[in-house]
């Protein structure tokens, strides 16, 4: 417990060392005007970053393997779709597009409804086996993303830019009051969450043994899964989505912290999580020089690392 303690307290402060390095390094021109922004963006990062993380974990729990996340479940891709669909049927200038609060509210609506819809019919009395729910999600992630790359070739190359800005994780222009919103979201979940920790942490023994200590299971897994979507949803509503980042930092918490404690564990996914966002950022934007964006950066290292864990299971087994 001590060296858990020692190991968090470490994260924290690379965490505090890269916050400061990002709010205050080669400021220019009107500290009043830059420092209050980049804090804006430091908090969108510490907001998805945590988000990412606690909903990675708790969706581990569930499916009791961790190469499983709900962003590979589908949930990005029908991000992508939200967004493509309204800019092919009503254009870059309509209200939906215009009005950050009705695309951030809509995004969130239908993520989350897709979420329910595929969780009723796969998570059903543990019906499926895992690898088929993974097949699923990914199958459903391909043929979504077909759908909106074919209406993305029928859009109007000007509307097509347009739409791009949106499809990639981006923190340079994050809007403070949607970053609020999404503070109230997670602040009110992790209310929720803080509740059944201890009851996540007899789920993380198996169907058969919760059910034995006198969980309610299948009550909990919906009701877990439903909290992770919402997490994943306002994360991807408010900066664009980041598929592997979740599956990154959750398995880095795992093998850094050797724990069963989901309070522990999600600590460390979600200062891995900030860490991994705020210095990704910085060398984004002072080391690359904004040629390329932190979620292209994360996806191309979780890819390689998702192949990884894959071949390491496949071992194991």
């Amino acid at each position: 417990m001590r060296s858990n303690r020692t190991k968090l307290i470490f994260l924290l402060v690379l965490v505090i060392i890269c916050v400061l390095l990002y709010g205050f390094y080669d400021i220019k021109g009107g500290f009043d005007y830059a420092f209050p922004r980049r804090m804006i963006r430091v908090g969108a990062m510490v907001v998805t970053g945590i988000a990412i993380a606690y909903a990675t974990v708790v969706f581990h729990t569930i499916t009791q393997n961790r190469i499983l996340t709900p962003s590979i479940m589908g949930l990005d891709s029908m991000y992508e779709v939200v967004q493509t669909v309204i800019f092919f049927f009503a254009g870059s200038m309509s209200v939906w597009v215009l009005n950050e609060y009705l695309n951030f509210g809509a995004a969130i609506a239908a993520m989350v409804l897709f979420a329910l819809l595929l969780y009723r019919f796969l998570f059903r009395a543990d019906k499926y086996p895992l690898f088929f729910l993974l097949l699923i999600g990914i199958i459903l992630g391909t043929l979504l993303g077909s759908f909106v790359t074919f209406l993305q070739v029928l859009i109007d190359p000007v509307e097509y830019l347009s739409l791009q800005s949106l499809l990639f994780a981006s923190f340079t222009n994050v809007n403070g009051d949607l970053l609020y919103i999404s503070m109230l979201i997670l602040f009110i979940s992790f209310i929720y969450g803080y509740r059944i920790m201890g009851q996540l942490d007899v789920m993380s023994l198996g169907r058969d043994n919760a059910i034995n200590l006198g969980i309610n299971y299948d009550k909990m897994v919906m009701r877990i899964l439903i909290l992770s979507s919402i997490l994943i949803a306002t994360a991807t509503a408010l900066v664009g989505p980041i598929t592997f980042l979740g599956l990154i930092v959750a398995n880095l918490s795992y093998q850094f912290l050797v724990s069963h404690k989901h309070s522990v564990l999600i600590l460390g996914a979600s200062l891995i999580s900030i860490i991994a966002l705020v210095g990704g950022q910085f060398l984004v934007e002072h080391v690359l020089e904004l040629r390329t964006t932190i979620s292209v950066v994360i996806n191309f290292v979780g890819g390689i690392y998702f192949i990884y864990l894959l071949l390491k299971e496949s071992r194991s087994v």
